[in-house]
């Protein structure tokens, strides 16, 4: 008998993704249940590597010998795929030690799923695994494929098809049934995968790590992520950076993006901007592009897998990205046109130059946003104008909309797009109007992104062309201020003393005992109650303003005292702020919070009554850099107005851009986690910025 150790050790990328030998425990010999599927599926679709059926009640499964247990195999094992009931998973983890095994996927179920008692088994399931040296994918994983080699450790029922089609796309799921609709959803349509991956539950091997191994699999050009949440963003993070190192486009489509709120947070900030928002901010950072329409996920992998992204950063107020659309159909046009200007693209008309120099080619244009040819061109004009508009540089893409002629002759209506010279630098997109499965073949095969929809077409066009951003640099802490507390809420106070040694400007302020009033604040003068247990103190009555001397000040403090014990009566006074009243161009909101997926974030939204009307906000990860910082002002619509809008006088957008980075350094406080803070409203003005309201919430 071959010993485990006889074999040499894959690794763990390997035993993951292209085992040599596989064990199937609980493999059945009724070809009608799942847990024959594996089994069939393999020798279905040519797997050359060792199958060891585990069934302790058949000498024989599908014709093929089976074996009572792991313990009497006559060789080694790299990975092990369990389907029976999850009580007894546990139980043969040390078996699967034994048979050499790195890597164990359990399509058992009962565990996280089901609620804590559930997860406390999964959790010492991963504790009892790890320390055989084993890992874990699931459980209630529905398994994974490697098309290539034909390996298909999976009960997906998609994989029943008598031909697979291997190439370029690497598939990794949250969810397993989504897996399989995926695989077949894209199959139709031609697109070849190297691997699909389900990771269940992931207790143990997560999205991140999967990604890692993909980056080094020289069969995978694009990957694909169906998420329904984040764990362990850390590794994701690595694991993305190593993707865009390699040039390997990730691409992902998140269920949540109707979440509008978050149960953790308490600020305006966690209401703004909830889990979804920090998870966007999250892969926009790491250069993943995600996408709104399920189809785009794989329809964008021929223009992701091509064009390098990013080439051009749109200036203030500029659309995304400039495309020319070329079609033979008016209303097939329009439609894609309408969506790309929901997405910020924008449809550009030939300049008079251009639309000269194609008429001296025996072709008529016009200065339109469409060029229509539904009449006028031969397929060997259609070609040439369609290489004009790749070689331009008035456009950043061009669109070809295809009309009836795709359906019913789909060789003569995608010939010229297969044979123009399509240079590598200019993004080229197709829509076709019609249902024309032919064409969207043929381009499909050519290499071209095709899409079936206008949503799908304009989606992956505004995901292309948005701006490529950059990950946040931790690579360095800052001092906690020393006498400021290390736990807990901050009063205002002390989080307007925080903020001044991070660079942020700060309203002056004095803080009073209430029985002692004399400060050195002119008037007029705003009055808060100071305390760590008002969060909000305008809700309780505790902020007044405007008030013009002494005697309005003694009365405006003495009604604030009032209303603060009728409200809250358990909170503790520090004492009375006094800050000068502060004038401003407009009001904005700066926020920041450990978001518990992806951790530090920084917001800047409209300030006041706006920030609850009409949320209004550009998120990042924490901390960002001025270019970041100016970016997300250019994304926040309320900035229009001191920017230059109707005449209107312009605000200090430098002097903000520098507060906001000083502000999202909350995330490098040495040795301490601030779990929120927020500044409502931050001051605008022509000369500078300046925080007149802030809260800090420590961990």
């Amino acid at each position: 008998m071959t010993t485990a150790t006889s074999m040499s050790s894959p690794s763990f990328a390997d035993a993951l993704l292209s085992p040599r030998a596989i064990a199937l425990v609980g493999a059945s010999g009724d070809a009608r249940k799942n847990t024959a599927r594996p089994l069939r599926f393999m020798r279905k679709h040519g797997y050359a590597g060792a199958i060891y059926p585990i069934n302790a009640a058949r000498p024989d499964i599908l014709g093929e010998r089976a074996y009572p247990s792991l313990a009497g195999l006559p060789g080694p094992v790299d990975h092990v795929f369990i389907m029976i009931p999850g009580d007894g998973v546990a139980a043969l983890l040390p078996d699967c030690a034994r048979a050499g095994a790195r890597v164990v996927t359990v399509y058992s179920d009962g565990f996280g799923e089901t609620g804590p008692d559930g997860l406390a088994r999964q959790s010492d399931l991963v504790r009892q695994a790890r320390e055989l040296g084993l890992r874990l994918l699931g459980p209630n994983s529905i398994g994974l494929a490697d098309l290539h080699a034909g390996c298909i450790l999976s009960v997906n029922a998609a994989f029943e098809a008598d031909t697979l089609l291997p190439g370029g796309i690497a598939l990794v799921s949250q969810s397993g049934s989504m897996m399989g609709s995926l695989l077949s959803r894209a199959a139709a349509r031609g697109f070849g995968f190297s691997k699909s991956v389900s990771v269940g539950n992931e207790s143990d091997i997560t999205v991140g790590e999967v990604v890692d191994a993909l980056v080094d699999d020289p069969h995978s050009k694009v990957i694909l992520l169906f998420l329904e949440t984040l764990r362990d963003a850390p590794a994701l993070a690595r694991a993305l950076g190593r993707a865009r190192a390699a040039g390997k486009p990730v691409i992902a489509y998140k269920l949540g993006r109707s979440e509008q709120g978050d149960a953790l947070a308490q600020s305006h900030t966690g209401a703004l901007a909830g889990n979804d928002a920090a998870v966007d901010a999250f892969l926009k950072a790491h250069g993943v592009m995600r996408v709104q329409h399920l189809e785009t996920l794989f329809e964008i992998s021929p223009l992701a897998a091509r064009y390098i992204r990013g080439p051009r950063v749109p200036g203030p107020d500029e659309a995304l990205a400039r495309v020319a659309v070329i079609t033979t159909t008016g209303g097939g046009a329009a439609t894609v046109v309408d969506n790309l200007g929901l997405r910020g693209l924008a449809a550009v008309a030939p300049p008079p130059e251009f639309v000269r120099m194609i008429a001296e080619h025996g072709l008529k244009i016009r200065e339109t946003p469409v060029i229509d040819l539904t009449l006028a061109a031969t397929s060997a004009q259609y070609k040439m104008l369609l290489e004009a508009l790749l070689r331009a540089d008035w456009c950043d893409a061009v669109l070809s909309v295809v009309g009836s002629s795709a359906q019913f002759h789909p060789g003569l209506a995608v010939q010229p797009l297969l044979e123009a010279d399509k240079p590598d630098a200019k993004p080229l997109a197709v829509f076709l109007a019609p249902e024309a499965p032919e064409s969207l073949a043929l381009l499909q095969r050519g290499g071209i992104a095709a899409f079936r929809t206008p949503e799908a077409c304009a989606d992956a066009l505004s995901v292309f062309f948005t701006p490529v951003g950059a990950p946040p640099d931790l690579g360095f802490e800052a001092a906690w201020p020393a006498g400021l507390p290390r736990s807990g809420m901050l009063s205002e106070y002390e989080a307007g003393a925080l903020f001044r040694g991070l660079g942020v400007p700060v309203a002056q302020a004095q803080l009073i005992a209430p029985g002692a009033l004399a400060h050195a604040v002119p008037y007029p003068v705003v009055a808060k109650v100071c305390s760590r247990d008002l969060a909000h103190k305008t809700e309780v009555g505790a902020v007044r303003v405007g008030i013009a001397d002494a005697a309005a000040l003694e009365k405006a403090v003495g009604e604030m005292l009032v209303a603060v014990r009728q409200r809250a009566p358990h909170a503790a006074v520090d004492g009375i702020l006094v800050q000068p009243m502060e004038g401003r161009l407009i009001e904005l909101i700066l926020g920041y919070r450990y978001d518990p997926l992806v951790g530090p974030t920084v917001l800047l939204g409209a300030g006041g009554i706006a920030a609850e009307l009409a949320p209004d906000y550009a998120l990042r990860l924490a901390p960002v850099n001025l270019e970041e910082a100016r970016r997300m002002i250019l994304e926040v619509r309320q900035t229009r107005l001191i920017r230059g809008f109707r005449g209107l006088p312009e605000g200090d957008c430098e002097a903000l851009a520098r507060a906001i980075a000083a502000f999202s350094r909350l995330a490098l406080m040495e040795g301490m986690r601030v779990e929120e803070a927020e500044i409502n409203p931050l001051f605008v003005r022509a000369d500078g910025v300046v925080a007149v309201d802030g809260l800090v919430r420590l961990a």
